[in-house]
């Protein structure tokens, strides 16, 4: 699948799923279905972009297990967690695994697109962030030992003078 930024819908519910990604695709979000996170885990790739609209009720693993067990492989797509049934503990540990938002069913489609929106945007600011410090990481691998030493200094706050 190519880098291109995808909403990907883990929902075990066929007319929630179709409902949502009729929804998305009219809004010009590209859409990825899957019923149940096994079937996400199995098809998952790395350099998949684009943002998790994760339900937490489903059979095998439920949605919270889902999002923490991505963070744990590094899956660092941003996750919006829905449910029909919320309450502040799950509210909760959704927030404490980096979940952008905690949405009630039935979904209110302004809030939704908001929160796709945010995701999308929070992981092109750590994109762009990552590829800065690789580019700084680049550069800096090409100085010399002597420019390395003027440059700690210049980090300490030492002066041209006392750096000379």
């Amino acid at each position: 699948m190519p880098a291109i930024r995808t909403v990907f819908i883990i929902e075990d519910d066929a007319s929630v799923r179709d409902a949502l990604s009729l929804l998305l695709g009219l809004r010009g979000y590209a859409v990825t279905m899957f019923g149940d996170a096994e079937s996400f885990l199995d098809a998952y790739r790395p350099d998949w972009r684009g943002c998790l609209l994760i339900d937490i009720r489903m059979p095998g693993m439920d949605g919270l297990a889902l999002q923490k067990h991505l963070r744990e492989i590094g899956c660092r797509m941003p996750a919006i967690v829905m449910t029909g049934h919320g309450d502040v503990e799950s509210a909760r540990h959704a927030f404490r695994s980096q979940a952008i938002d905690f949405l009630e069913k039935p979904l209110d489609h302004v809030k939704l697109i908001a929160a796709i929106d945010e995701a999308l945007t929070r992981q092109s600011a750590e994109e762009s962030l990552d590829a800065s410090q690789q580019q700084f990481a680049r550069l800096l691998a090409t100085l010399t030992q002597r420019e390395r030493e003027v440059l700690q200094l210049v980090d300490a706050g030492r002066h041209n003078p006392g750096i000379a």
